[in-house]
């Protein structure tokens, strides 16, 4: 039986959509760059910052840095918030919780940015620990932050635990912490995506995600 479960955050609880690509759109302009549509930049949506920086737009490791400073004069106080919880997910982490079930946090978004959103959603109240990444980048790629998750859960048969995530670095860094993962299909990723990155399950909506969570 699965008593722990690890939810990524953006894409996979929250549709993050506007505000993460308004926020990119705002950091491109700083550099004079002309930004393309909101919809051409959901592939911002999941991976670390300064990677997809440096992999969209060829910057420099320093440049990057640089673009995500501008990125937060966006986001952090107006981004942050153009956002919405999927339907269903409220209901289905209270039944989780209710269950007995222990939900946990964790997203390679920073950790203070996470904690903020949840509270502001009224999330919060179902976790366990929020574990995400560090402001300085020190702790941002996926297998580091289910890492860090894992040192907070006192169970270590990770055959009660499971990972949840809408991207192939979800369900990589599960792979390299030796969790079984379920894939969802609502948020960024797609079929192909988390297949073959190495999925044990896929969810199609929120309603089979509760579903498969509570069978497990």
């Amino acid at each position: 039986m699965k008593e722990y479960i690890l939810f990524d955050l953006d894409g996979t609880l929250t549709d993050p959509g506007l505000g993460i690509t308004n926020s990119v759109i705002y950091a491109l302009k700083k550099f004079n760059i002309t930004p393309p549509k909101n919809e051409e930049l959901y592939t911002f949506i999941g991976p670390p910052l300064m990677e997809s920086f440096q992999k969209y737009y060829g910057m420099t490791k320093e440049q990057s840095v640089t673009a995500v400073e501008y990125y937060r004069e966006y986001y952090v106080p107006t981004g942050m918030f153009e956002n919405a919880v999927y339907e269903g997910i409220d209901e289905m982490l209270k039944t989780l919780t209710d269950m007995g079930k222990k939900v946990f946090l964790a997203t390679s978004k920073p950790e203070v940015f996470a904690i903020k959103i949840l509270e502001h959603y009224d999330l919060k109240k179902y976790f366990t620990f929020i574990g995400g990444s560090t402001l300085d980048e020190t702790r941002v790629n996926k297998d580091e932050v289910i890492a860090y998750v894992l040192e907070n859960i006192p169970e270590k048969d990770h055959s009660k635990l499971i990972m949840v995530g809408d991207r192939h670095h979800d369900i990589t860094g599960s792979v390299k912490n030796d969790l079984e993962s379920i894939g969802v299909l609502f948020g960024y990723g797609d079929r192909e995506e988390l297949h073959d990155a190495g999925a044990t399950y896929i969810a199609e909506n929120v309603a089979q995600l509760r579903d498969l969570l509570i069978s497990l």
